[in-house]
This record gives structure tokens, C-alpha cells and sequence, in this order.
């Protein structure tokens, strides 16, 4: 099944040889989004929430740019570099997403690209 790369300039770029986001036929699997500033590539200031929201809101550009909405997305993973954080990206989380909710796996890590706190990556499924 052939892929196609989704990007958007709304969304970081690449920062490695991956795509922002890969279209294979009705699926579009994310790459992880961590809470650059799409402008300037740097890390946004502020706690974790603020750090949850730049990472859904570049996912988000992404998923658009693909031709679907957040309701599309069928799969979260959520990458934290501190659990006791949970709480706080949990209601950022319920900021994007309605019920029916996405499936979402979540888990703590020991460190994220460029220092980032929070990492969402996905699965999208469109008609």
C-alpha cells in the first residue's frame, strides 16, 4: 500500500528523516508532536499544561492538514516525563477531544527531545 507524507507549517518540522504525519490508505499514523513553537522551533515556557496544549495544538495542525479533524483520531499516546503530570494533561487532553474518546495509551518516560515534559502521538482514521 503506498504512503504519503502529510505536513503542515502550522506544526514544528521534522527535526530527523520522518514525516510529520504518513497517510496509508484510510489510516494516518502521527509522529510524535513535543510543544515546539511552529515560528521559532523552540520549546514553549510555561508548566506542564501549557507544554500539553502546543503538543495537541501542533498534532491538531497536523491532523487538519491531513483532511480530518480531532474527532478522526482513533488513538492517543502520551509521553510524560513525570506521571505525577498526569492530572494536569489529562484536562488539557478533555480541551480537544469529546466522547466518543480515542483509545490512548499513556507512559512515563525518561526523557523527551529538547527537554520537553510532553510528547502525543496518534492514530487518525478517515472515510
Amino acid at each position: 500500500m503506498p504512503r504519503t507524507a502529510i505536513h503542515s507549517d502550522r506544526a514544528p518540522a521534522a527535526i530527523g528523516p520522518y514525516s510529520q504525519a504518513t497517510r496509508a490508505g484510510n489510516l494516518v499514523f502521527f509522529s510524535g508532536q513535543i510543544p515546539l513553537d511552529p515560528a521559532t522551533g523552540d520549546l514553549v515556557a510555561g508548566d506542564i499544561a501549557a507544554q500539553a496544549r502546543r503538543a495537541f495544538d501542533n498534532l491538531k495542525a497536523v491532523c487538519e492538514a491531513a483532511g480530518g479533524t480531532m474527532d478522526d483520531i482513533v488513538r492517543v499516546g502520551l509521553y510524560l516525563a513525570d506521571l505525577a503530570e498526569f492530572a494536569a494533561v489529562n484536562a488539557v487532553m478533555g480541551e480537544y477531544f469529546a466522547q466518543p474518546y480515542p483509545a490512548r495509551s499513556t507512559i512515563e518516560v525518561s526523557a523527551l527531545p529538547k527537554g520537553a515534559r510532553f510528547e502525543v502521538d496518534a492514530v487518525m482514521a478517515l472515510a
